[in-house]
């Protein structure tokens, strides 16, 4: 079995080392908040940076024609949530949630024959690991929501989908627009009500590599 394993790592390897192979980086900004939770969430502001790889899936036989892509990618992203539940009392609660996330994309470019078009689409798994938490509230404020919000404790690893479109804006940079929708519980205390992440982006790709 463990033979079996070794060569069907081999045949994969072969068979990306034949494609097309590019890598970058990648950034974007973002508005995210934690669903179903939280009264009055005001969503919050973040950023995200990360690096990511790509191979072709189809042929490449003329300059930049594959129009099909797996793209994993790695970033460290700044989430959470802002709220502001009876402001005449408290003051501003605010959740900020930092993950490293694993994203693998495929990617779709609309193209005719090997005319590839600069519009493409994309979608694929995710999979984040909260790696910093820091939670402002008043005291005040907790023990009144508490009932409702059971935010005591936070899961550490949560996953989900995220898809997006883009545009190739030169020979190395790409814009695109995102959104990320989890699918696991972000307080798992909270029984009534499922709470998971989500954020819309706006980002930018840039290419280290000029291979095709």
């Amino acid at each position: 079995m463990q033979k079996l394993w070794v060569f069907i790592v081999m045949i994969l390897f072969g068979q990306l080392s034949a494609q097309t192979f590019k890598y970058g980086v990648t950034g974007n900004v973002h508005k995210g908040s934690i669903v179903n939770v939280h009264d009055r969430s005001e969503g919050k502001w973040g950023g995200g940076a990360g690096f990511f790889t790509q191979w072709s899936l189809v042929e490449n036989d003329i300059y930049d024609s594959a129009w099909l892509y797996f793209m994993p990618q790695i970033e460290y992203s700044m989430q959470g949530e802002n709220a502001d539940a009876d402001p005449n009392k408290y003051e501003k609660q605010k959740y900020n949630y930092d993950y490293i996330s694993l994203q693998a994309y495929i990617r779709y470019f609309f193209h005719k024959g090997n005319m590839k078009r600069d519009f493409f689409v994309f979608a694929g798994p995710k999979v984040e690991l909260l790696v910093r938490e820091d939670k402002k509230v008043q005291p005040e404020y907790d023990a009144v929501y508490y009932k409702f919000n059971k935010d005591d404790k936070i899961n550490d690893i949560g996953f989900g989908v995220s898809v997006g479109a883009g545009l190739k804006i030169g020979e190395q940079f790409e814009a695109f627009l995102r959104y990320d929708r989890g699918f696991s519980k972000v307080y798992p205390n909270n029984t009534e009500r499922h709470t998971y992440n989500r954020m819309v982006a706006l980002g930018l790709n840039y290419y280290l590599s000029k291979n095709w």
